[in-house]
């Protein structure tokens, strides 16, 4: 008599996993990122981020944009590759700042397209939404780093990149305009391009497989 033994297989009913999160679709987040923080690093360069000229705020806005949906790409890999954890507190942070960036996004897009409403109280009450938008992002990125699912450098840079508004806000408050505006724009493409650059590279990092 023959003895058959089949060993059990693997458990797939980790929230962390996600068939979807390959590294083809962590390269495709990575570029979106990159190509979309560099846009508004250069809508940024053209137009101070306080202009009151008609085509700048135009421009800054909808640069803004590109920026915006490679967020909603960022986010939805690190909740496919449990980036943050696999509680639902760590999943769930992830799903609010889908949230926050759908009203922030809702704000870019109104602010560009109707110009008579822009010192309207309720555009002023969405606009809140991307300060607190860049804010979610930053408690992510800290999450992130201690949570060590991510490897390597894509463990390590999503707290560079999402650091954007705490340490470009006070700078622009500090310093004027100005060099916020330099800032800014530097911090984007240190932080953000640079994300997406290691993302498309090394999407392995994130424990994305093929």
């Amino acid at each position: 008599m023959s003895v058959t033994v089949t060993p059990a297989p693997a458990r797939t009913d980790d929230p962390s996993i996600d068939s979807r999160a390959t590294t083809a679709s962590v390269r495709r987040t990575g570029w979106t990122v990159a190509g979309g923080a560099a846009i508004w690093a250069t809508a940024m360069t053209l137009y101070s981020p306080q202009t009151t000229d008609p085509a700048g705020v135009v421009v800054t806005d909808l640069g803004a944009l590109p920026f915006q949906i490679g967020l909603f790409a960022l986010v939805t890999t690190q909740l496919r590759t449990g980036a943050t954890g696999t509680s639902r507190i760590a999943r769930g942070m992830l799903r609010a700042e889908y949230v926050l960036l759908s009203l922030a996004s809702l704000w870019t897009v109104l602010h560009a397209a109707l110009p008579s409403q822009r010192d309207a109280v309720w555009m002023h009450v969405l606009d809140l939404f991307w300060p607190l938008s860049m804010l979610g992002m930053f408690v992510i990125g800290v999450k992130i780093a201690f949570t060590r699912r991510w490897k390597g450098a894509a463990r390590v840079w999503p707290l560079v990149a999402e650091s954007w508004a705490p340490v470009t806000i006070p700078i622009m408050g500090i310093f004027g305009m100005g060099i916020g505006q330099v800032a800014a724009v530097t911090h984007l493409l240190i932080g953000y391009t640079a994300l997406g650059v290691i993302l498309a590279l090394r999407p392995h990092l994130t424990g994305a497989r093929d």
